[in-house]
């Protein structure tokens, strides 16, 4: 290799570096050949079969299942179709095939495959089926997450008689470059490519890299360009055809990176180099393209993929991290509305995490499932995650830009992280784990707010069979007087925003709770309650706040944050305050003395950049007000949530990311906030165990009643009591420590009643008024909102 070849791969190594980092991406795929009969006589083709007597011409429905089944158990998360191009055409036998599936073409025949495969497997296709018009693209656009066309080249030369592409009329680079202009102008993220050693020279291979890269520049759809050099097969007619070597192979790569720039996503398939196919990372590639366990490449079916653990070694050997991604890339995956028919969003959501990859588990918050192992082995820790923690560490807070780079920590990148907010952790807690021994009074589930995660609440004209409830003040006392028998320090009330509630209504519960248990700390309203009561009475925060706290109120919850960035709120919660509005309550409850918590909920429609805001909000307002007592990360639960069941939501935040929130948050808010909370409910023993050993120092309270998580779908239970939650915290050799609302010291009797305390009775829903059956009884306590 010359000097000047190794200047161009060092170039386009540095290009790659810049535009993706560490990250290799690879998309495990099954291959569905639905039909390998094609009207073009490409003379390097294998794929490509003549109709054979006896053996039917396309793929059955239930062989196409069957494949795309084995590969959703295997774990992928992409079916590629390939096919010929318009059999149709040339051979009877695939015409009358077609009209007994019921299909006037291959194209209809493979919208439908495509459609079955999207909904009875959660596969998400992507499409190479060759030359097509605008209408045929906008025609499948509904069941593909992308699509492909490889360019190969703008040479016609090669076209002419002799050449490999003589007698294929759909290899005209006209017809080609007319697709892909298409592909742009109806959005479709898009796969395309040259091939390299049919005949081309290093010239046209530019000039099909410059068409490329004009027509991205121009749509900006191009997700990914392939170079694919050219393998002799026996039985074609280019079966002695010399193959281009390795150095014209890398020489083509860095080309294309040079040409393209350094956030173009550039692939060349491993299984075309053989065993040295770990040396196209010398040449700026940033993807292996598909990968699949269960199906060959029936393009070069000689030429098997690498296995998993092999690519996974040469990529680390590179210094690179391996990291699956979906059919369609992340930065077109996070701006789906532009890129994807809405018929494809649920799916697409479903398959990926908050920066726009696949998921890397099969974990979601509230399930069962044990959490996964976090694969921490890759790339060398990068100098700016090692400078952001080591500044961090120091008590320099992190920006915006450097909390988004901590949350796309991978491989060894994420011990990096975690064990810095652990030993922060160390520093600031010690190895002391503290929760409190609690109960959730959640008064009232009728809302007249629609916020999209949430399952608990029932609208105003709920029917009888939703079960909404209304309680009765007398079972609010009731519940406060047990949870204190029950060795309860704290009562926290929340509930939906009743239409009937006013300023008055909390007032009430307060009274109530105050006069049933004098002593009890009453940790209540979130800010969306605190500014709806406000309003009802024609008061200022401040004013209300107070009047609040003089009728016994201690502390406040941080609920209602959700994700404090109004570009999210719009979509998951658009009728209820804004992130200004929350943390104006926030700023107005530490103004009178009244401390809180702060939390995130996270995992839905939000990204990093997203949660890195969040983080900052709560910090400059915590640098202000300095009254913030926690924060608590609150994974979504999707079982149940209407976003969710409606497809408009991921399957809350995979586990990395919730091991990286915990952690990050730990260095983000230090030292202005030293108390970072995991939640059992939502993450399970095993789950806030990982996160124990992530920074965090306290799991929340017992509980007793959990409403809210629960209908939502989670499975984790409604109550730890204090003998768990000392057990998991002795088990990974931290020390417990029962604690107040604030954190002070409980009484040895006070904790030896949560230690012999009986069951719960079952608590009383009380209906609402209108669906109470029985008489109304003069003398009964009101219902909260009379």
């Amino acid at each position: 290799m010359t000097n000047s070849v190794e200047t161009l791969l060092q170039h386009a190594r540095q290009l790659r570096t810049s535009g993706h980092g560490s990250i290799q991406t690879w998309s495990p795929k099954v291959f569905i050949p639905l039909t390998q009969l094609c009207r073009d006589r490409c003379h390097y083709c294998t794929f490509a079969q003549h109709p054979r007597k006896g053996q039917a011409a396309y793929l059955t429905r239930a062989e196409v299942i069957a494949i795309a089944i084995a590969g959703r158990d295997a774990g992928c998360t992409e079916a590629l179709f390939t096919l010929g191009d318009r059999p149709e055409d040339r051979f009877p036998s695939a015409r009358a095939e077609l009209e007994a599936l019921g299909h006037p073409s291959t194209l209809s025949y493979l919208r439908d495959m495509c459609a079955a495969v999207r909904d009875e497997t959660g596969l998400l296709p992507h499409i190479n089926a060759g030359v097509m018009s605008s209408d045929e693209l906008a025609t499948l656009r509904p069941v593909a997450a992308s699509m492909g066309l490889m360019l190969e080249s703008v040479s016609e030369r090669l076209c002419a008689k002799g050449g490999p592409h003589y007698r294929s009329p759909d290899k005209l680079p006209a017809r080609r470059l007319e697709t892909l202009r298409w592909a742009g102008e109806l959005s479709i993220p898009f796969t395309t490519g040259i091939l390299i050693g049919i005949g081309e020279t290093r010239q046209e291979r530019i000039d099909t890299l410059d068409a490329i890269n004009e027509l991205h520049t121009r749509y900006g759809h191009i997700q990914e360009v392939i170079v694919q050099n050219f393998r002799a097969k026996p039985r074609t007619p280019m079966a002695g055809a010399p193959e281009p070597d390795l150095d014209d192979l890398l020489w083509t790569i860095a080309t294309a990176r040079r040409i393209l720039g350094p956030k173009a996503n550039i692939q060349a398939p491993p299984n075309l180099s053989s065993d040295d196919f770990g040396r196209l990372l010398d040449a700026g590639i940033n993807d292996w393209g598909g990968i699949s366990p269960v199906t060959p490449d029936h393009v070069n079916p000689e030429r098997a993929w690498p296995e998993l653990p092999v690519l996974t070694r040469a990529t680390e050997a590179a210094g690179l991290t391996l990291v699956r991604r979906l059919p369609i890339y992340p930065a077109f995956a996070q701006n789906m509305d532009r890129w994807l028919d809405p018929a494809m969003i649920s799916a697409t959501l479903r398959a990926m995490d908050g920066e726009g990859y696949a998921r890397d588990d099969r974990w979601a918050p509230g399930t069962m499932i044990a959490p996964p192992a976090i694969r921490t082995q890759g790339a060398p820790i990068s100098h700016d995650i090692a400078m952001i923690v080591e500044r961090a560490l120091a008590g320099t807070s992190p920006d915006e830009e450097e909390i988004v780079r901590l949350f796309a920590a991978r491989g060894a990148e994420i011990d990096r992280v975690c064990a810095a907010a652990d030993a922060l952790r160390t520093r600031i807690q010690g190895e002391t784990v503290t929760y409190v021994v609690n109960r959730n009074i959640n008064y009232t589930n009728i809302c007249t707010y629609k916020c999209g995660f949430c399952a608990f609440s029932k609208g105003a004209r709920a029917a009888a069979n939703d079960r909404p409830y209304d309680l009765d003040l007398s079972e609010v006392a009731r519940r406060a007087r047990e949870a204190w028998e029950r060795g309860a320090t704290e009562v926290c009330l929340q509930g939906g925003i009743h239409p009937s509630y006013t300023g008055e209504t909390y007032l009430a519960l307060l009274h109530t709770v105050r006069e049933a248990v004098p002593d009890i700390h009453i940790h209540a309203f979130s800010p969306l309650e605190i500014m709806h009561g406000a309003n009802t009475l024609g008061l200022s925060l401040d004013d209300y706040l107070a009047r609040l706290r003089d009728a016994g109120l201690n502390t406040l919850p941080g609920t209602a944050a959700e994700i404090l960035d109004d570009e999210v709120r719009r979509i998951i919660c658009p009728d209820k305050l804004d992130s200004a509005q929350w943390l104006e309550v926030m700023a107005a409850a530490h103004r009178i003395g009244l401390q809180s918590t702060a939390t995130i909920m996270f995992g839905h429609v939000d990204n990093p950049r997203h949660w890195a805001r969040h983080l900052l909000r709560i910090r400059d307002q915590q640098q202000r007000s300095g009254g913030f007592t926690e924060f608590v990360p609150l994974p979504f639960v999707h079982m149940e949530a209407p976003i969710a069941m409606r497809g408009r939501a991921r399957l809350g935040p995979t586990f990395r990311e919730v091991l990286l929130m915990h952690a990050i948050a730990r260095l983000a808010l230090h030292p202005h906030l030293t108390s970072i909370q995991a939640s059992w409910v939502k993450l399970g023993s095993g789950g806030v165990a990982a996160c124990l050993a992530a920074g965090v120092n306290d799991l929340g309270g017992t509980l007793m009643n959990e409403s809210i998580s629960r209908a939502a779908g989670t499975q984790h239970g409604q109550e730890m009591s204090p003998a768990a939650m000392d057990r998991l915290i002795h088990d990974i050799g931290r020390i417990p420590r029962q604690r107040s609302t604030t954190y002070g010291d409980v009484a040895s009797d006070v904790q030896a009643r949560g230690r012999t305390a009986i069951p719960l009775t079952a608590p009383i829903q009380t209906p609402p008024r209108k669906l109470r059956t029985a008489a109304p009884d003069p003398n009964a306590d009101l219902a909260l909102h009379e």
